[in-house]
């Protein structure tokens, strides 16, 4: 077939880029006209027999780049799993004629000697040379001519395959195999190999069975020899095999839906009613009142109906937990898609995804990207969480908002699940925009917790607080370790200390890139930087003026943990964070360890807050509330709201009441109020009426612009320019900055921040949009800042 003949819409081609390197595109559109203001690249290759894309995700990433001012290429960056984007990898040969090989370092001779026998790749060249990176050696060489350098494509994704076992087809017959019985009666081993094979695969009663046969691993896990097994495959008994096999399984067989309770039958009932006249529904139920149950109805209801279902859930953490409660439900018509998966198990999902092999997804923000065909219902949980909205790179999209476009282009019902609903989502509500339905009591006979808040100046006058843990909540642990229940400790800052500092000079250890204090990290004796990773080790003194004596201030999740043990020294103490769960199965570790209950205590960050749930917690301790709201944001205080309610969920989720202590050196804070009654409708009705009186979401639409450069003052002057340019294009918007933020310096690049504001009801959206792109790209092209950029981010968290 012709390559012309190939190219349709949604296929993925392989393009030039610059001299010698290839990447993988996506074909948009078909048509015949040539670009006025470019010469085109011609397509090399066609890699889809058939399209990788649909023309409904295309149409999606076309109105992403618009919304959110991004490039259509960065969509699809974001978008595909790395598997699906082949590029070329770089090659060297030795050049055919070169023979001066006298004039060569010592180096250069090591890699040139290899090269006489075989092409090897970069990546190679400098584990030949036994350094991090080849290029100098690379170089020199290619400036005398003495190798070749070219590209070569590489295919990223690969089929899981797995060895099997089958009887030679001439065998199966009964008369056969009693021959080959009688044959191995002198060699037991044998013998028992063949026998163990017919009794997993009894191929004398189901002959069919024998051409998929069994897997090599589990035949040998019969304490077989594995010489045995070499010996019947020379004489001709059996035969070895690949088959291409899933990554994906779950070993679950399907389960009827749970009972549910007259209130969630009651709440499932009206979203049923209401999908009639309202696309969106808001279910509001406080924690522990059994979402998950109605989501598990209202997905059986949709698969059962041909249809496909996506429920996004914002941590991987949640998708760990869910997907054991969900697999016996759905089996093999579930799948799993976050970022922990490997390249080829994401690429297996999305391909399942097209094919219509796997009807029902759960996943984090990025699942929204997958080739759905016939979407009917998208359920997003916990769907106030800021883990929903991507911050870098490009496209900064949040994912509930852009969930909604999606649902829109396949009519699909679309159900927003929170006991905290963000002020967005409640306001829509409240303005009939969305369906409202309530759940207002915990599943079976558990009731909300006793949440009690506790003043740590008072423990701090009387000396009665330890290791920062008031006596109140000291005393409340040993009670419930003593029941044989456990405890959750909730502080949302990880690593051991946010400073180190001398104690004879002050001086703080500061990231050389950032304008931020070096965290203390003491498990691994280092000294990081969470803005920029950079890290060090912990010095023996001070860098100013050599003192040893250094003391650490402020507390993290680490040193909580060492604390805890400390206090509890019988209990074992677990901590789940952003270090502890790095890898892929991390969070299945930790959550299983506690389900368990190999462990009396859990430390947490924001990770235990989200839909977590744990039979036998009857404790959680919020250790330092008043960090979470003393931050220059306007959403701080609906997110320390959302946290402790969320927090406070996790205790008591069965029969037995739970209790939450809130440590706090402001016990008269408002919030309180709210929290302490677990009011959220008031909470809510306050905090939009400071809003509205404050111009900000949901009574207006925000765009934050975020000016970088190497050269502070360079920096500030463009964000002068740009301000003032917006200010005056732009039409019934209101322009704030440039302002520093708090941490002003990120990886040697100063900001400076530019916020617009434009009313929810402005027609001019769409035109203010283009306008906002157009005036950064003005400055961006002049000569004097060309080494400024801008990053543009809609409808920011802030």
């Amino acid at each position: 077939m012709l390559l012309q003949e190939q190219v349709t819409e949604g296929v993925r081609v392989l393009v030039p880029f610059g001299k010698r390197k290839l990447i993988t595109g996506v074909v948009k559109k078909l048509h015949d006209q040539s670009p006025a203001h470019y010469e085109p690249k011609e397509i090399i290759d066609v890699l889809d027999h058939s399209p990788s894309l649909t023309a409904k995700q295309l149409h999606f990433f076309e109105w992403m780049s618009q919304y959110y001012l991004c490039n259509e290429g960065e969509v699809l960056q974001a978008a595909l799993p790395s598997g699906l984007k082949l590029n070329s990898e770089s090659f060297l040969e030795l050049h055919p004629v070169f023979e001066d090989f006298e004039q060569l370092s010592a180096q250069e001779l090591v890699l040139v000697t290899v090269l006489k026998d075989k092409t090897i790749s970069f990546e190679e060249a400098a584990k030949v040379l036994k350094r991090s990176s080849a290029h100098p050696v690379v170089k020199s060489l290619l400036e005398k001519k003495a190798i070749i350098l070219y590209e070569q494509v590489k295919e990223k994704y690969k089929h899981k395959t797995e060895k099997r076992i089958r009887l030679v087809g001439s065998v199966v017959a009964e008369q056969a195999l009693q021959a080959w019985f009688e044959k191995l009666e002198k060699t037991p081993k044998q013998l028992d190999l063949l026998l163990a094979y017919l009794r997993l695969i009894p191929v004398l009663n189901q002959p069919e069975l024998n051409a998929t046969g069994i897997d090599k691993k589990t035949l040998l896990g019969e304490q077989l020899s594995e010489s045995s097994l070499k010996t019947l495959i020379k004489q001709g008994l059996m035969e070895e095999y690949h088959s291409v096999t899933s990554r994906l399984q779950f070993d679950f067989s399907q389960a009827e839906a749970p009972d549910l309770s007259a209130v969630q039958q009651q709440s499932l009932d009206k979203i049923i009613a209401l999908q009639e006249t309202k696309p969106t529904v808001l279910l509001q139920g406080v924690t522990g009142s059994g979402k998950t149950e109605i989501y598990i109805h209202l997905i059986k209801k949709e698969l059962e109906k041909g249809k496909q279902a996506l429920l996004l859930v914002p941590e991987i953490a949640l998708t760990t937990q869910l997907m054991n409660r969900l697999a016996k439900f759905f089996g093999q018509e579930m799948g799993i898609y976050h970022s922990k998966f490997s390249d080829n198990e994401r690429v297996e999902i999305w391909n399942n995804v097209l094919n219509g092999k796997t009807r029902f997804i759960v996943g984090v923000r990025s699942s929204i990207f997958l080739p759905f065909s016939d979407l009917g219902l998208l359920i997003i949980d916990e769907e106030h969480e800021s883990s929903y909205k991507q911050q870098d790179p490009a496209p900064r999209y949040n994912a509930r908002d852009s969930a909604l476009y999606v649902a829109s282009m396949f009519n699909a019902f679309t159900l927003l699940g929170s006991a905290t609903p963000s002020l967005e989502s409640y306001y829509n509500a409240q303005g009939e925009k969305y369906g409202w339905v309530e759940l207002t009591e915990r599943y079976g006979e558990a009731t909300l917790p006793e949440v009690q808040v506790i003043d740590m100046k008072r423990e701090k006058k009387f000396k009665t607080e330890q290791l920062g843990f008031s006596s109140v909540l000291i005393k409340q642990i040993q009670d419930t370790l003593k029941a044989d229940k456990q405890v959750i400790i909730f502080q949302n800052r990880r690593g051991y200390a946010p400073v180190l500092e001398c104690q004879d000079c002050a001086h703080v250890s500061q990231c050389p890139h950032c304008s931020v204090s070096l965290t203390v990290h003491s498990y691994k004796h280092e000294l990081r930087c969470h803005y920029c990773g950079h890290s060090e080790s912990i010095p023996p003194g001070c860098k100013v003026c050599g003192s040893t004596h250094l003391s650490t201030q402020g507390t993290g999740t680490e040193k909580i943990e060492e604390d805890l043990k400390q206090l509890f020294p019988e209990t074992n103490v677990i901590r789940m964070d952003q270090d502890t769960t790095r890898s892929k199965n991390g969070f299945q570790r930790i959550i299983t360890s506690f389900q368990n209950k190999e462990a009396g205590i859990m430390v947490g960050t924001q990770m235990v807050t989200k839909g977590l749930d744990f039979e036998d917690v009857e404790l959680v301790g919020i250790y330092h509330a008043d960090r979470m709201w003393n931050f220059p944001d306007f959403r701080s205080v609906e997110r320390s709201f959302q946290t402790l309610v969320q927090v406070s969920g996790r205790a008591g989720r069965k029969s037995q009441q739970g209790k939450v202590f809130i440590q706090t050196y402001d016990v008269k804070h408002p919030l309180f109020k709210w929290t302490n009654q677990n009011d959220y409708n008031g909470f809510a009705q306050e905090e939009l009426n400071d809003r509205h009186l404050l111009h900000y979401p949901p009574f207006t639409r925000l765009i934050k612009l975020a000016v970088k450069g190497q050269d502070k003052s360079l920096t500030l002057k463009a964000a002068k320019i740009l301000a003032s340019e917006l200010r005056k294009r732009l039409q019934g918007a209101t322009v704030l900055g440039p302002e520093a933020p708090a941490v002003d310096k990120i990886r040697n690049y100063y900001i400076q921040d530019i916020l617009i504001k434009l009313e929810r009801n402005n027609r001019n959206v769409l035109s203010n949009k283009q306008l906002v792109a157009l005036s950064a790209k003005d400055i961006t092209s002049s000569k004097e800042f060309r080494n400024i950029y801008i990053v543009l981010d809609v409808d920011p968290l802030l």
